[in-house]
């Protein structure tokens, strides 16, 4: 399918407000993801993390699939490839890399695939951006890096990089890919979209899962880790990635990805609220930095 045009904005604040909900539930996805990495294996983790999204979401999306089933299967190719960026590498990767790496790296790493993704459009699509809107990306990624280095950008000289450092950096570009080629999508239902991403990113985890799982062996289904593959099944997945692809698709990739920088924002309002952890200045500083960037990047 030929490149589409860059979306206009829509004129309500509907896209902002379903941009918002992804980061916050990607938010709660990193924080689960280091408090059950000695719990449960990465790759099944992602693994059946997909498998019980596919399950939950088929009910809904049996109608739409029906309908789309031709131009599915015509679009087979790119929807592939969208479930091997988006559903089974950037997850899986993610959850590997939690194993290895700190908190400040894998936070900070993630707070660059806005640039990443304003990088590919350009490249992919010839879809420039102006100097005011790149300063806009400038000032959010620096807020994120406020939060993530909780003021001190001393800690950056200090920081070592080890393998989960390498592997959150590919995670980053598959994802920024994702959301770049998003607009090659067939022209399907977005609940289509969803189905067919899940299903597919899940078969494509399942040669790795096998492989983990001889090494490995299996992991305890206890509550907790029950409870863990249900909550990253609905929020992270059908939640966050409906509302991601639905923005996407309503104001293009360029201005879409920005809201990756709220992921820190809405990470350090959940550790106050889950962990006990107490709101800071460099918070609030973070918080304005994005806040300014994102009216920077936007306004016109």
């Amino acid at each position: 399918m030929a490149p589409q045009p860059p979306a206009k904005p829509a004129a309500s604040f509907w896209p902002y407000l379903i941009l918002s909900v992804a980061p916050l539930c990607w938010a709660g996805n990193i924080v689960l993801a280091r408090g059950v990495a000695e719990l449960l294996p990465p790759v099944a983790f992602a693994f059946w993390r997909w498998v019980l999204a596919f399950v939950l979401i088929l009910p809904f999306s049996l109608r739409h699939l029906a309908a789309d089933r031709r131009a599915i299967a015509r679009g087979w190719k790119t929807l592939l490839l969208l479930s091997l960026l988006g559903i089974s590498s950037f997850n899986a990767l993610l959850y590997t890399a939690v194993h290895t790496t700190t908190a400040i790296n894998g936070s900070l790493i993630q707070s660059s695939m806005p640039a990443v993704i304003v990088l590919l459009s350009l490249l992919l699509y010839r879809e420039k951006a102006t100097l005011r809107q790149m300063a806009g990306v400038a000032l959010c990624i620096l807020g994120a890096a406020l939060i993530v280095l909780r003021g001190e950008f001393t800690t950056l000289f200090a920081m070592s990089f080890v393998q989960g450092d390498l592997l959150m950096t590919i995670a980053v570009a598959a994802y920024a890919l994702y959301s770049a080629l998003l607009r090659r999508r067939p022209p399907i239902h977005p609940l289509s979209l969803l189905a067919t991403t899940f299903l597919l990113g899940a078969a494509g985890l399942l040669p790795a899962y096998l492989v983990e799982r001889a090494a490995a062996g299996p992991f305890p289904l206890n509550r907790e880790i029950v409870l863990s593959i249900l909550y990253v099944a609905l929020f992270p997945s059908i939640v966050a990635y409906f509302c991601w692809n639905k923005g996407v698709d309503l104001l293009g990739p360029n201005r879409a990805g920005l809201f990756i920088n709220l992921i820190p924002v809405f990470t350090a309002l959940l550790s106050v609220w889950l962990l006990g952890e107490s709101i800071r200045l460099f918070h609030i500083g973070g918080m304005g930095l994005i806040s300014g960037g994102m009216v920077l990047f936007y306004y016109r």
